[in-house]
């Protein structure tokens, strides 16, 4: 049976250009998210175009799960839909905005955030109260994945460890310290080591 073709929200690159384009993470997310997600500057375009395509930034929410002092790590399957990252390790839990997610086009903030939260709710199950914030932006143009997507970096910060994986290809779903973390860095891709890195000004 063959699969509908997956459209995700793209902005133009030149636009990131125009805002001021950054290597890593940038800690001033309100400078970009106005414009990225104001009506007219972001649209959808077929998955398999934008993924060869530099030209377009693909907006990628990449929520990090922290309780306390531990932050929630797990290992791409082999069924990942980015063959490119499989069999690495990971703390951001999201993934691209489709042409369903329509409250994008609304300019505000909690419209945006409601979509991630429905992105998220599809990899994991989150069993416990939490507060959402967005805490920057991640770019990384020296990978074939990074060159196409540029990162929305939240921090979901729970009350309690409560997590379960709803998608088959998460394993190793566990909540690690900083320190464990930073042990296993080599291990991750490439947007987690930036984020461990940042840990300091990422989990204030």
């Amino acid at each position: 049976m063959v699969q509908p073709a997956e459209n995700v929200l793209v902005v133009r690159r030149s636009l990131f250009d125009e805002l001021g384009s950054f290597h890593g993470l940038n800690f001033e997310p309100q400078k970009y998210l106005a414009a990225l997600l104001s009506r007219g500057n972001n649209f959808f375009m077929p998955r398999a175009q934008a993924e060869n395509d530099p030209s377009y930034k693909q907006i990628i929410p990449y929520a990090l799960i922290a309780c306390g002092e531990t932050v929630l790590h797990y290992v791409r399957g082999k069924k990942a839909g980015g063959q490119r990252l499989v069999v690495k390790g990971s703390i951001g839990i999201g993934g691209h905005m489709n042409d369903s997610d329509e409250s994008l086009f609304a300019l505000d903030e909690n419209a945006y955030r409601a979509g991630v939260e429905r992105e998220v709710n599809e990899e994991v199950k989150i069993e416990t109260t939490f507060d959402d914030r967005i805490v920057g932006l991640l770019n990384d143009d020296t990978t074939e994945v990074g060159r196409v997507h540029l990162g929305v970096v939240h921090v979901f910060r729970l009350t309690e460890p409560r997590v379960q994986k709803r998608e088959r290809m998460i394993t190793n779903l566990a909540f690690l310290t900083r320190e464990e973390l930073v042990a296993r860095r080599d291990s991750l891709e490439t947007w987690s080591q930036l984020c461990v890195d940042s840990f300091d000004r990422l989990l204030l």
